[in-house]
Protein backbone atom coordinates (compact mmCIF):
# COMPACT_ATOMS: atom_id res chain seq x y z
CA UNK A 1 0.00 0.00 0.00
CA UNK A 2 1.40 3.38 -1.00
CA UNK A 3 1.73 5.99 1.75
CA UNK A 4 1.47 9.77 1.33
CA UNK A 5 2.70 12.13 4.02
CA UNK A 6 0.94 15.49 4.43
CA UNK A 7 3.21 18.43 5.28
CA UNK A 8 2.04 21.97 5.92
CA UNK A 9 2.11 24.99 8.19
CA UNK A 10 -0.39 25.23 11.05
CA UNK A 11 -3.92 25.93 9.78
CA UNK A 12 -3.02 25.11 6.16
CA UNK A 13 -5.76 22.46 6.07
CA UNK A 14 -3.84 19.18 6.43
CA UNK A 15 -6.30 17.60 8.84
CA UNK A 16 -9.28 18.75 6.77
CA UNK A 17 -7.64 17.22 3.69
CA UNK A 18 -7.12 14.02 5.62
CA UNK A 19 -10.82 14.02 6.50
CA UNK A 20 -11.80 14.70 2.89
CA UNK A 21 -9.78 11.73 1.67
CA UNK A 22 -10.21 9.26 4.53
CA UNK A 23 -13.80 10.14 5.44
CA UNK A 24 -13.17 11.92 8.74
CA UNK A 25 -11.38 11.11 11.98
CA UNK A 26 -8.87 13.95 12.34
CA UNK A 27 -9.38 17.01 14.54
CA UNK A 28 -9.43 20.13 12.35
CA UNK A 29 -9.30 23.30 14.45
CA UNK A 30 -8.45 26.97 13.68
CA UNK A 31 -5.42 27.05 15.95
CA UNK A 32 -1.85 25.85 15.69
CA UNK A 33 -0.80 22.31 16.63
CA UNK A 34 -4.29 20.84 16.91
CA UNK A 35 -2.62 17.66 15.62
CA UNK A 36 -0.14 16.35 18.18
CA UNK A 37 0.00 12.72 17.06
CA UNK A 38 0.09 11.53 13.46
CA UNK A 39 -3.28 10.56 11.97
CA UNK A 40 -3.04 7.52 9.72
CA UNK A 41 -5.94 6.66 7.43
CA UNK A 42 -6.67 4.32 4.53
CA UNK A 43 -8.88 5.18 1.56
CA UNK A 44 -10.16 3.03 -1.27
CA UNK A 45 -9.08 3.98 -4.77
CA UNK A 46 -12.19 4.51 -6.92
CA UNK A 47 -12.02 2.44 -10.12
CA UNK A 48 -15.04 2.07 -12.38
CA UNK A 49 -13.24 -0.69 -14.30
CA UNK A 50 -13.15 -2.86 -11.20
CA UNK A 51 -16.83 -2.25 -10.46
CA UNK A 52 -17.84 -3.23 -13.98
CA UNK A 53 -15.69 -6.38 -13.99
CA UNK A 54 -17.11 -7.39 -10.61
CA UNK A 55 -20.63 -6.98 -11.98
CA UNK A 56 -19.75 -9.02 -15.07
CA UNK A 57 -18.30 -11.86 -13.01
CA UNK A 58 -20.97 -11.74 -10.28
CA UNK A 59 -18.12 -11.53 -7.77
CA UNK A 60 -18.96 -12.22 -4.13
CA UNK A 61 -16.31 -9.71 -3.08
CA UNK A 62 -14.87 -6.59 -4.68
CA UNK A 63 -11.51 -5.41 -3.36
CA UNK A 64 -10.23 -2.03 -4.60
CA UNK A 65 -6.68 -0.80 -4.32
CA UNK A 66 -6.00 1.35 -1.26
CA UNK A 67 -3.71 4.21 -0.34
CA UNK A 68 -2.59 5.41 3.07
CA UNK A 69 -2.46 9.01 4.28
CA UNK A 70 -0.40 10.31 7.19
CA UNK A 71 -1.29 13.72 8.65
CA UNK A 72 1.38 15.16 10.94
CA UNK A 73 1.49 18.28 13.11
CA UNK A 74 2.13 21.63 11.45
CA UNK A 75 5.66 22.85 10.84
CA UNK A 76 6.73 26.43 11.53
CA UNK A 77 9.80 28.35 10.46
CA UNK A 78 12.64 27.35 12.74
CA UNK A 79 11.18 23.91 13.49
CA UNK A 80 14.60 22.36 12.84
CA UNK A 81 15.91 24.51 15.72
CA UNK A 82 13.00 23.57 17.98
CA UNK A 83 10.50 26.33 17.19
CA UNK A 84 6.85 25.43 17.69
CA UNK A 85 6.77 21.72 18.37
CA UNK A 86 10.00 21.23 16.45
CA UNK A 87 10.26 18.77 13.59
CA UNK A 88 9.67 15.65 15.69
CA UNK A 89 6.63 14.84 13.57
CA UNK A 90 8.78 14.34 10.49
CA UNK A 91 9.71 10.85 11.70
CA UNK A 92 6.09 9.90 10.99
CA UNK A 93 6.49 10.47 7.25
CA UNK A 94 10.08 9.38 6.63
CA UNK A 95 8.85 6.09 5.23
CA UNK A 96 6.16 7.73 3.09
CA UNK A 97 6.38 7.06 -0.64
CA UNK A 98 5.64 10.69 -1.49
CA UNK A 99 5.31 14.06 0.21
CA UNK A 100 2.14 16.11 -0.20
CA UNK A 101 2.59 19.83 0.43
CA UNK A 102 -0.63 21.41 1.71
CA UNK A 103 -0.41 25.09 0.78
CA UNK A 104 -2.99 27.57 2.02
CA UNK A 105 -4.47 30.13 -0.38
CA UNK A 106 -7.84 30.80 1.29
CA UNK A 107 -8.46 33.91 3.37
CA UNK A 108 -10.34 33.75 6.66
CA UNK A 109 -9.97 36.35 9.39
CA UNK A 110 -10.84 33.75 12.02
CA UNK A 111 -8.01 31.43 10.97
CA UNK A 112 -4.53 32.79 11.74
CA UNK A 113 -1.55 32.32 9.47
CA UNK A 114 -0.23 33.46 6.06
CA UNK A 115 -2.45 33.08 2.99
CA UNK A 116 0.29 33.21 0.37
CA UNK A 117 0.93 29.62 -0.81
CA UNK A 118 4.46 30.52 -1.94
CA UNK A 119 5.29 31.64 1.61
CA UNK A 120 4.02 28.28 2.86
CA UNK A 121 6.16 26.50 0.28
CA UNK A 122 9.26 28.52 1.20
CA UNK A 123 9.04 27.61 4.89
CA UNK A 124 8.29 23.96 4.27
CA UNK A 125 11.16 23.50 1.84
CA UNK A 126 13.59 25.16 4.24
CA UNK A 127 12.55 22.94 7.12
CA UNK A 128 12.56 19.69 5.14
CA UNK A 129 15.96 20.54 3.64
CA UNK A 130 17.44 21.33 7.05
CA UNK A 131 16.04 18.08 8.45
CA UNK A 132 17.70 16.17 5.58
CA UNK A 133 20.97 18.05 6.13
CA UNK A 134 20.97 17.01 9.77
CA UNK A 135 20.38 13.38 8.75
CA UNK A 136 23.22 13.41 6.20
CA UNK A 137 25.68 15.12 8.54
CA UNK A 138 24.96 12.58 11.26
CA UNK A 139 25.61 9.61 8.99
CA UNK A 140 28.27 10.58 6.48
CA UNK A 141 31.22 10.30 8.88
CA UNK A 142 30.22 6.77 9.94
CA UNK A 143 29.71 5.69 6.33
CA UNK A 144 33.13 7.07 5.30
CA UNK A 145 34.73 5.20 8.18
CA UNK A 146 32.98 1.98 7.17
CA UNK A 147 34.22 2.40 3.58
CA UNK A 148 37.82 2.86 4.76
CA UNK A 149 37.48 -0.42 6.65
CA UNK A 150 36.37 -2.20 3.47
CA UNK A 151 37.31 -0.25 0.36
CA UNK A 152 36.03 -3.07 -1.88
CA UNK A 153 32.43 -2.71 -0.74
CA UNK A 154 30.91 -1.34 -3.96
CA UNK A 155 27.49 -0.75 -2.38
CA UNK A 156 29.05 1.30 0.42
CA UNK A 157 31.18 3.12 -2.14
CA UNK A 158 28.07 4.19 -4.07
CA UNK A 159 26.35 5.25 -0.84
CA UNK A 160 29.28 7.39 0.31
CA UNK A 161 29.56 8.92 -3.15
CA UNK A 162 25.87 9.88 -3.02
CA UNK A 163 26.17 11.30 0.50
CA UNK A 164 29.23 13.34 -0.51
CA UNK A 165 27.36 14.65 -3.57
CA UNK A 166 24.17 15.59 -1.71
CA UNK A 167 25.83 17.29 1.26
CA UNK A 168 26.72 20.58 -0.53
CA UNK A 169 23.29 20.61 -2.18
CA UNK A 170 21.54 20.51 1.18
CA UNK A 171 24.03 22.95 2.72
CA UNK A 172 23.04 25.42 -0.02
CA UNK A 173 19.40 25.08 1.10
CA UNK A 174 18.29 23.18 -2.02
CA UNK A 175 15.83 20.28 -1.72
CA UNK A 176 17.07 17.17 -3.49
CA UNK A 177 14.06 17.12 -5.84
CA UNK A 178 15.10 20.57 -7.11
CA UNK A 179 18.71 19.52 -7.69
CA UNK A 180 20.44 17.85 -10.63
CA UNK A 181 21.53 14.88 -8.51
CA UNK A 182 21.62 11.82 -10.75
CA UNK A 183 18.98 9.11 -10.47
CA UNK A 184 21.64 6.55 -9.50
CA UNK A 185 22.74 8.69 -6.57
CA UNK A 186 19.14 9.32 -5.53
CA UNK A 187 18.55 5.56 -5.52
CA UNK A 188 21.68 5.05 -3.41
CA UNK A 189 20.19 7.45 -0.84
CA UNK A 190 16.87 5.60 -0.52
CA UNK A 191 17.90 3.73 2.62
CA UNK A 192 18.31 7.04 4.45
CA UNK A 193 14.64 8.03 3.92
CA UNK A 194 15.51 11.63 3.14
CA UNK A 195 12.38 13.74 2.90
CA UNK A 196 13.35 15.82 -0.13
CA UNK A 197 14.45 12.72 -2.02
CA UNK A 198 10.82 11.66 -2.43
CA UNK A 199 8.32 12.48 -5.19
CA UNK A 200 6.33 15.62 -4.40
CA UNK A 201 2.85 16.87 -5.19
CA UNK A 202 1.00 19.88 -3.80
CA UNK A 203 -2.57 20.54 -2.74
CA UNK A 204 -3.48 24.21 -2.98
CA UNK A 205 -6.18 24.82 -0.38
CA UNK A 206 -8.53 27.42 -1.81
CA UNK A 207 -11.73 28.98 -0.47
CA UNK A 208 -15.22 28.42 -1.82
CA UNK A 209 -15.13 31.96 -3.25
CA UNK A 210 -11.98 31.06 -5.21
CA UNK A 211 -13.34 28.02 -7.06
CA UNK A 212 -13.84 29.91 -10.32
CA UNK A 213 -10.29 31.29 -10.27
CA UNK A 214 -8.57 28.09 -9.12
CA UNK A 215 -6.41 27.70 -12.23
CA UNK A 216 -5.03 31.23 -12.11
CA UNK A 217 -4.29 30.94 -8.38
CA UNK A 218 -2.42 27.69 -9.04
CA UNK A 219 -0.34 29.20 -11.88
CA UNK A 220 2.15 30.92 -9.56
CA UNK A 221 2.75 27.72 -7.63
CA UNK A 222 3.14 25.74 -10.86
CA UNK A 223 5.76 28.22 -12.01
CA UNK A 224 7.67 27.74 -8.75
CA UNK A 225 7.41 23.94 -8.83
CA UNK A 226 7.77 22.98 -12.51
CA UNK A 227 6.88 19.37 -13.21
CA UNK A 228 5.03 18.95 -9.91
CA UNK A 229 1.29 18.21 -9.89
CA UNK A 230 -0.60 21.12 -8.29
CA UNK A 231 -4.16 20.36 -7.18
CA UNK A 232 -6.34 23.35 -6.28
CA UNK A 233 -8.98 21.97 -3.90
CA UNK A 234 -11.54 23.61 -1.62
CA UNK A 235 -10.57 21.30 1.21
CA UNK A 236 -13.26 22.43 3.66
CA UNK A 237 -16.06 21.68 1.20
CA UNK A 238 -14.53 18.31 0.34
CA UNK A 239 -14.23 17.41 4.04
CA UNK A 240 -17.88 18.28 4.60
CA UNK A 241 -18.92 16.27 1.54
CA UNK A 242 -16.97 13.23 2.77
CA UNK A 243 -19.28 12.97 5.78
CA UNK A 244 -22.40 12.63 3.61
CA UNK A 245 -23.78 9.44 2.10
CA UNK A 246 -22.87 8.70 -1.50
CA UNK A 247 -25.98 10.18 -3.13
CA UNK A 248 -25.96 13.38 -1.07
CA UNK A 249 -22.22 13.76 -1.63
CA UNK A 250 -22.59 13.46 -5.40
CA UNK A 251 -25.45 15.94 -5.41
CA UNK A 252 -23.45 18.48 -3.37
CA UNK A 253 -20.29 18.13 -5.45
CA UNK A 254 -22.16 18.38 -8.73
CA UNK A 255 -24.12 21.40 -7.49
CA UNK A 256 -20.88 23.19 -6.62
CA UNK A 257 -19.20 22.20 -9.87
CA UNK A 258 -16.68 19.98 -8.09
CA UNK A 259 -17.39 16.93 -10.23
CA UNK A 260 -16.22 13.64 -8.77
CA UNK A 261 -14.58 15.16 -5.69
CA UNK A 262 -11.12 15.23 -4.15
CA UNK A 263 -10.25 11.56 -3.77
CA UNK A 264 -10.28 10.48 -7.44
CA UNK A 265 -8.38 13.64 -8.46
CA UNK A 266 -5.84 13.20 -5.70
CA UNK A 267 -5.31 9.51 -6.39
CA UNK A 268 -4.76 10.08 -10.11
CA UNK A 269 -2.16 12.77 -9.38
CA UNK A 270 -0.54 10.65 -6.69
CA UNK A 271 -0.36 7.64 -9.02
CA UNK A 272 1.17 9.83 -11.70
CA UNK A 273 3.79 11.18 -9.27
CA UNK A 274 4.81 7.67 -8.22
CA UNK A 275 4.53 6.03 -11.63
CA UNK A 276 1.81 3.67 -10.41
CA UNK A 277 -0.51 1.57 -12.56
CA UNK A 278 -3.30 -0.95 -11.92
CA UNK A 279 -3.92 -4.49 -13.12
CA UNK A 280 -7.04 -6.44 -12.28
CA UNK A 281 -8.16 -9.95 -11.49
CA UNK A 282 -11.78 -11.08 -11.68
CA UNK A 283 -13.88 -14.15 -10.98
CA UNK A 284 -16.96 -15.38 -9.10
CA UNK A 285 -15.14 -15.43 -5.79
CA UNK A 286 -13.47 -12.03 -6.04
CA UNK A 287 -12.59 -9.10 -8.29
CA UNK A 288 -9.57 -7.11 -7.16
CA UNK A 289 -7.40 -4.17 -8.22
CA UNK A 290 -3.64 -4.49 -7.77
CA UNK A 291 -1.14 -1.65 -7.87
CA UNK A 292 2.21 -1.98 -9.66
CA UNK A 293 5.02 0.28 -10.79
CA UNK A 294 5.14 1.39 -14.41
CA UNK A 295 7.56 -0.82 -16.33
CA UNK A 296 6.91 -3.91 -14.20
CA UNK A 297 7.03 -7.32 -15.87
CA UNK A 298 4.32 -9.94 -15.62
CA UNK A 299 6.25 -11.93 -12.96
CA UNK A 300 6.69 -8.77 -10.89
CA UNK A 301 2.94 -8.14 -11.08
CA UNK A 302 2.33 -11.73 -10.05
CA UNK A 303 4.54 -11.07 -7.04
CA UNK A 304 2.12 -8.36 -5.92
CA UNK A 305 -0.38 -11.16 -5.27
CA UNK A 306 2.09 -13.57 -3.66
CA UNK A 307 5.86 -14.06 -3.79
CA UNK A 308 5.31 -17.70 -4.83
CA UNK A 309 3.53 -16.45 -7.96
CA UNK A 310 6.63 -14.52 -9.00
CA UNK A 311 9.11 -17.19 -7.99
CA UNK A 312 7.35 -19.95 -9.90
CA UNK A 313 5.95 -17.84 -12.75
CA UNK A 314 5.24 -19.75 -15.97
CA UNK A 315 3.01 -17.45 -17.99
CA UNK A 316 0.15 -14.98 -17.75
CA UNK A 317 -3.18 -14.91 -19.57
CA UNK A 318 -3.91 -11.27 -20.38
CA UNK A 319 -6.74 -9.24 -21.84
CA UNK A 320 -7.67 -5.56 -21.71
CA UNK A 321 -10.46 -4.82 -19.22
CA UNK A 322 -12.74 -3.19 -21.82
CA UNK A 323 -12.28 -6.03 -24.30
CA UNK A 324 -13.17 -8.53 -21.58
CA UNK A 325 -16.35 -6.61 -20.78
CA UNK A 326 -17.32 -6.67 -24.47
CA UNK A 327 -16.92 -10.45 -24.57
CA UNK A 328 -18.90 -10.90 -21.35
CA UNK A 329 -16.82 -13.42 -19.39
CA UNK A 330 -13.36 -14.93 -18.97
CA UNK A 331 -14.52 -18.25 -20.46
CA UNK A 332 -16.03 -16.47 -23.47
CA UNK A 333 -12.74 -14.64 -24.01
CA UNK A 334 -10.86 -17.94 -23.87
CA UNK A 335 -13.28 -19.64 -26.27
CA UNK A 336 -12.93 -16.72 -28.68
CA UNK A 337 -9.13 -16.96 -28.52
CA UNK A 338 -8.85 -13.41 -27.20
CA UNK A 339 -6.67 -14.21 -24.18
CA UNK A 340 -3.02 -13.47 -24.89
CA UNK A 341 -0.35 -15.75 -23.44
CA UNK A 342 2.51 -13.61 -22.15
CA UNK A 343 5.85 -14.67 -20.73
CA UNK A 344 8.43 -13.35 -18.32
CA UNK A 345 9.42 -10.37 -20.47
CA UNK A 346 5.91 -8.95 -20.86
CA UNK A 347 5.61 -5.36 -19.57
CA UNK A 348 2.23 -5.00 -17.91
CA UNK A 349 -0.11 -2.22 -19.00
CA UNK A 350 -2.58 -0.22 -16.92
CA UNK A 351 -5.99 -1.88 -17.16
CA UNK A 352 -4.72 -5.39 -17.94
CA UNK A 353 -6.81 -8.23 -16.53
CA UNK A 354 -4.52 -11.15 -15.75
CA UNK A 355 -4.48 -14.71 -14.54
CA UNK A 356 -1.14 -16.28 -13.65
CA UNK A 357 0.16 -19.79 -14.09
CA UNK A 358 2.97 -20.77 -11.75
CA UNK A 359 4.71 -23.81 -10.30
CA UNK A 360 6.56 -23.83 -6.99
Amino acid sequence: MERFGFVGLPNAGKSSLYNALAGGGALAAPYAFATTDPNVGVARVPDIRLDQLSGMSGSKKTVPATVEFVDIGGLVEGASQGEGLGNKFLAGIREADAIVFVLRAFEDGDVPGPTDPLEHLRVLEIELTLADLESVESRIVRRRKALRADARDTKMMAEVDALDAVLPILEAGTPIYRSDLSSDRRIALHQHFLLTNKPVLAVLNIGEDQLQSADSIAANVEAELPGVEILPICVQLEAEAALLDVNERSELLEGLGLGEGALPRFVRSAYHALGLRTFLTTGEKESRAWTFRSGSTAPQCAGRIHTDFERGFIRAEVIRWDRLLELGSWSAARDAGRLRLEGKDYIADDGDVMEFRFNV
